[in-house]
């Protein structure tokens, strides 16, 4: 049963699993959660640009594809916080179990010849995708999606920070990074979840411009979208050092983080 601060809308009924803090169409009646909705932009808008920035570098499909998973999970994620229905819920959560499988074959296959294809590590990960997607469409309980979600940021992390002690140690300050953001998002998750009363009682008695601040569910979508690029562009810089590229961090109009490099040149 929805909140009771919580109100109709566009969308009607809610029929999803999770009905986040988030006041329901308390900002329109065309979205139910309107900051969960648009903070997904972070996460749809930069990847397509790395995506086709990628192309033009004539990198690895496995890049491209990774830039392009992560604006599917804010696509799904806008669809679900903006109707909170279980179909565009589903088109959430699964693409985050791609995506990360994705990410995982970047990083375990970045210290191998260019375009070479690891059929195995390849079979092990679709295999596992079906796996979780076959159980979660039957049981439908969210935790599980959490569990197997969180065994393959604990997979990336590990990965991680294997190439920053043992290979790249030069690159500690990306990778860091990228994983300080991403457990900093983590943590408004959890203040999420376990404050929202309280939250939403803050939220009726301050101005809107500061309730709106305290939307963490947001939050949990800027950082971790944040965070998810800079892994991409940490597994990136990763690859093109081992592929004897010359890659170096930018900031486009000095605020948003791209990866400029050239292949060496051959004599």
């Amino acid at each position: 049963m929805a909140p009771a601060a919580d109100r109709d809308g566009y969308w009607g009924p809610t029929t999803s699993t999770l009905d986040w803090c988030e006041e329901n169409y308390s900002v329109t009646w065309y979205i139910a959660e309107f900051w969960n909705t648009v903070s997904n932009l972070i996460m749809i808008i930069p990847p397509m640009f790395g995506a086709i920035q990628s192309v033009r570098d004539g990198l690895e499909k496995r890049y491209i594809a990774s830039y392009l998973a992560l604006t599917v999970v804010g696509m799904g994620s806008w669809c679900f916080h903006m109707t909170l229905k279980y179909e565009m819920q589903l088109l959430d959560e699964l693409p985050m179990i791609y995506s990360c499988c994705i990410f995982v074959y970047c990083m375990f296959e970045c210290f191998k010849i260019k375009n070479s294809v690891n059929y195995h590590l390849l079979f092990t990960l679709v295999l596992f995708s079906l796996i979780v997607t076959t159980v979660y469409l039957k049981v439908k309980e969210p935790i599980f999606h959490q569990v197997m979600y969180g065994m393959l940021v604990f997979t990336l992390v590990l990965r991680s920070i294997y190439i920053v002690t043992w290979v790249y140690p030069w690159l500690r300050g990306l990778g860091y990074t990228s994983l300080g953001i991403f457990l900093l998002g983590f943590l408004f998750w959890n203040i999420d979840n376990i404050f929202c009363d309280s939250l939403r009682n803050f939220r009726k008695k301050v101005p809107p411009i500061i309730g709106i601040t305290t939307q963490f569910h947001a939050w949990w979508h800027i950082l971790t979208g944040l965070g998810s690029y800079l892994h991409i562009l940490f597994s990136l810089y990763t690859r093109t050092l081992y592929l004897r590229y010359r890659p170096k961090v930018k900031f486009l109009f000095g605020i948003w983080p791209v990866i400029l490099f050239e292949p060496l040149r051959k004599h």
